[in-house]
């Protein structure tokens, strides 16, 4: 009796140990695959996240492309309108299915053949991340990028300036009340005809702005080809301080609508 004691008692003691053990090593073994399968989730999770990114942001360029994109003011040129470092949304559709430019529309246009000399080259790489980032409005435009002011369409005369120092088109002077404070209307006399298919375009801040005054003795006389405007500056969307649309001047409704003529000249 006593030494079958003795065996029951060592059964009963060594159990729990057994027992132990046992489910310990359960537990190590069921804890393996889940620990992998929370790593191929994560793993998941991050590719899914980084696809999700990569499809967001060829949506936003390919909208930036054909439809609105962002475009940030690097000079004054055109204060008070607009400030440097705002952030324009510029409607590429605005003239697809409608007239083209307006005077007293604000436009984004490049600038190479009239502003630029053609040929000027850019390194492929830098020009392409420049791109990238400048059509989500996060770096500035092409050198070659501009904007400014329509203030003649083809066939008008725009003449600067008449006895009260206004800029005339078609014979009718016109009140800038856009203007800076600071200007007036040209310090550069002028008496143009602008030549179909061409756009005679000037900044707000007249003292401080490259425009088609700068170019009248070049090939082109200063025109920027229709053809060549990008998009209408329809909102300032950045900084949130500044939201607003931007509308076309009024002021260009009183001047009558002149011949069109074939040609153009300039003096």
């Amino acid at each position: 009796m006593d030494t079958e004691a003795k065996h029951m008692e060592r059964d009963r003691s060594s159990t729990p140990e057994a027992g132990e053990k046992g489910e310990g090593s359960r537990s190590v073994r069921s804890s393996r695959p889940s620990e992998g399968l929370g790593r191929r989730l994560s793993v998941m999770s991050w590719r899914s996240a980084g696809l999700l990114g990569a499809a967001c942001t060829v949506v936003v360029l390919l909208f930036s492309q054909f439809v609105v994109q962002p475009f940030q003011i690097p000079s004054s040129s055109m204060e008070p309108t607009l400030q440097i470092g705002d952030r324009v949304l510029v409607n590429k559709l605005a003239y697809r299915f409608a007239s083209g430019p307006q005077r007293g529309d604000v436009v984004v246009f490049d600038g190479t053949g009239s502003f630029v000399q053609e040929g000027l080259e850019e390194n492929p790489v830098s020009a392409m991340t420049r791109g990238v980032f400048a059509a989500l409005g996060l770096a500035e435009p092409a050198e070659t990028d501009f904007v400014k002011r329509v203030v003649g369409v083809g066939g008008d005369r725009v003449v600067c300036c008449d006895k009260g120092g206004r800029v005339e088109v078609n014979g009718a002077p016109v009140d800038e009340g856009y203007l800076h404070p600071d200007d007036v209307p040209s310090e550069v006399p002028f008496d143009i005809i602008v030549p179909q298919g061409t756009l005679w375009v000037m900044g707000d801040h007249r003292s401080h702005s490259r425009d088609s005054r700068d170019h009248l003795g070049e090939p082109g006389g200063g025109m920027v080809p229709v053809d060549m405007v990008i998009g209408r500056a329809d909102w300032i969307g950045w900084p949130i301080g500044r939201w607003t649309s931007i509308e076309g001047a009024d002021v260009f409704a009183g001047p009558p609508e002149a011949e069109r003529m074939p040609g153009g000249a300039h003096g």
